[in-house]
């Protein structure tokens, strides 16, 4: 791989915590949500910068897809992050629905570009094989 950007966070008190980047974009607290025996004071969690960065990815590589399909059409991806009981060794794991979006394709057309992006994201890459992942049209 050749390096293009690499982006510097640092993490301290775990999912009770704080991240900061290296750029200072990134500076606040996180907190392990409720239903994982959190407080449920509203911070951010893990869970959502991983949602946020493989929502925003995905729907740059769609873009991609589309542009080199010559096709102009607003996209919008939704991720759904979730985190779960891992029957296989009692821990836990994630799985991730993409609900994708672009209103001026058919259903069919939305599936066929969706499968594109899904190949070329660099998100996608990387969970290939580890986690679940589903892309549902919408």
């Amino acid at each position: 791989m050749e390096p293009l950007y690499t982006a510097v966070v640092s993490a301290t008190g775990g999912r009770e915590g704080h991240v900061k980047s290296e750029d200072g974009i990134i500076d606040l607290d996180v907190r392990q949500p409720k239903a994982l025996g959190g407080s449920g004071e509203e911070a951010a969690n893990p869970e959502l910068f991983f949602a946020s960065g493989f929502a925003a990815c995905y729907d740059g590589a769609l873009n991609l897809v589309l542009r080199k399909n010559r096709i102009k059409a607003d996209t919008s991806v939704t991720a759904n992050v979730t985190i779960g009981k891992d029957e296989a060794d009692n821990g836990l794991k994630l799985a991730v629905r993409l609900d994708v979006s672009i209103p001026d394709l058919s259903k069919e057309d939305v599936e066929k570009y969706a499968k594109e992006a899904h190949q070329v994201c660099p998100y996608s890459k990387a969970t290939r094989g580890n986690i679940d992942v589903t892309i549902i049209p919408v």
